[in-house]
């Protein structure tokens, strides 16, 4: 607002900037929303010769943002894990889960048959797939096994 004053041209400006960024960018986090308009502010701020308010604005934006960061929890895809392992794959879930375990996979047993294995896996985004898939697949010793992973939307806990 200090940096709008009673300039209506201004005011304006940012409404429609505001207005842009909202329907032309997908905002699922309001965080993201409240990023975007306050580096709209701090550039806003800078257009207009206000350098001081711009850095110590961007400062405080930066710790508080800094702040929120670190209350929140890690970074974690959802994804349906499916195993197949011959007609023993079900006799072999504690391997399965013993690797999944090795790799701080969150998981919960989706349906499990003789020849097939589910999973509903929560993975780290630091994780990466193809090391477990990998793991996995050095469990059959005929060579034939077969993972799949297929993303989910994350359901809430």
């Amino acid at each position: 607002m200090l940096v709008v004053g009673t300039n209506l041209a201004r005011a304006f400006g940012v409404v429609g900037a505001a207005g842009l960024v909202r329907y032309r960018a997908k905002v699922e986090d309001p965080k993201d929303a409240g990023v975007m308009l306050s580096t709209l502010a701090v550039g806003l701020a800078s257009g207009v010769g206000q350098y001081i308010m711009a850095v110590l604005s961007a400062v405080f934006i930066l710790i508080a943002l800094w702040i929120i960061e670190s209350f929140e929890p890690e970074g974690k895809k959802f994804y349906a894990l499916s195993i197949k392992m011959g007609d023993d794959t079900d006799d072999r879930r504690k391997e399965f889960e013993t690797v999944l375990r090795r790799n701080l996979v969150e998981f919960e047993l989706a349906t499990a048959s003789d020849d097939e294995v589910s999973y509903d896996a929560h993975v780290p985004l630091e994780v990466d797939r193809d090391r477990i898939t990998t793991a996995i697949l050095k469990l059959d010793p005929h060579g034939h096994a077969s993972v799949e992973w297929t993303e989910k939307k994350s359901k809430t806990k």
